[in-house]
């Protein structure tokens, strides 16, 4: 299938590219990768009257330090991009080894991390990873700009708080805290298709190796990004022995997500392997941060 007729425009630069936004409102779409918002247009599932091609505007596409030790990523960078960058792995570690976990190589060589966060897919990794690592966006609009925590941005099943008129420019991340360790697992049916259920895991130790701090964000587990809050309480203060892991694991399956059923697995599956997943997920960071 084709897509339905539509207008074209190729701005070079952010204020071109919102001003048409600003002209067109709902009937616009920006094209970031083009690896969601195509495929639906061919099944007329999204049918834009109008397309704002963000391809030509270079100054999206960039990998810098942040403040304080933190990092800032352009809305127009390419997974690929970000995948090999030395600063990322330096910087955010858990962002490095969610990329090669992201579709296939072809993919991550047109998609980019900005498309991909405000698509407001579910079982996106980057959309629960930035939640986990506490990232915040950049939007402008001919308005002006706002900042939005990464942890208030997603809504609701592909839906954020970008407004009509708005459009994401930049992702910014805080520095990694020392002692500090990650973890991202899931579980797909094959190579590269959505993970029926994934968690990101970060936690922080104080000098004692007890948990200070601890954020679980899993995907593929509700309408969005869903935080384990309550798992997470149970963590902080403790000692992570194997106990202590196992009762925030449960909790977390428990109470925490609420997944829904379908073709590919039921919620009971899901439950159980978040369960799991969280159990390991917890190992792993806790012996990072260990180490880090």
């Amino acid at each position: 299938m084709k897509p339905p007729p539509f207008e074209y425009f190729a701005p070079r630069t952010v204020e071109e590219a919102i001003a048409h936004l600003a002209e067109h409102g709902y009937d616009a779409k920006p094209l970031a990768g083009g690896q969601s918002l195509i495929p639906m247009m061919n099944f007329r599932l999204a049918q834009p009257a109008v397309l704002v091609d963000l391809n030509n505007i270079a100054d999206l596409s960039y990998i810098r330090p942040g403040e304080a030790g933190g990092l800032s990523i352009g809305a127009m960078a390419r997974h690929h991009m970000v995948e090999k960058d030395a600063l990322v792995a330096q910087r955010a570690p858990l962002i490095s080894e969610t990329m090669p976990k992201i579709a296939t190589s072809q993919i991550r060589s047109r998609g980019t991390f900005g498309g991909s966060v405000s698509h407001a897919d579910p079982s996106a990794e980057l959309v629960a990873v930035s939640v986990a690592l506490d990232g915040k966006y950049r939007l402008v609009s001919q308005r002006g700009e706002r900042w939005v925590p990464a942890s208030e941005f997603f809504v609701g099943l592909f839906t954020s708080v970008l407004e009509p008129d708005e459009m994401l420019v930049e992702i910014s991340l805080p520095a990694f805290p020392s002692r500090s360790g990650w973890s991202l697992l899931e579980v797909a049916r094959r190579p590269h298709d959505f993970a029926l259920i994934g968690v990101a895991a970060v936690l922080t130790l104080d000098e004692k190796d007890q948990c200070q701090q601890a954020s679980l964000v899993y995907l593929s587990a509700g309408d969005g990004p869903v935080q384990g809050i309550q798992a997470a309480e149970l963590l902080k203060g403790q000692a992570l022995t194997a106990d202590a892991i196992q009762a925030a694991a449960e909790t977390a399956a428990s109470a925490d997500i609420d997944p829904s059923s379908d073709i590919h697995a039921t919620a009971e599956f899901r439950r159980h392997l978040a369960n799991v997943l969280t159990r390991r997920a917890l190992k792993e960071a806790f012996e990072r941060a260990k180490g880090n």
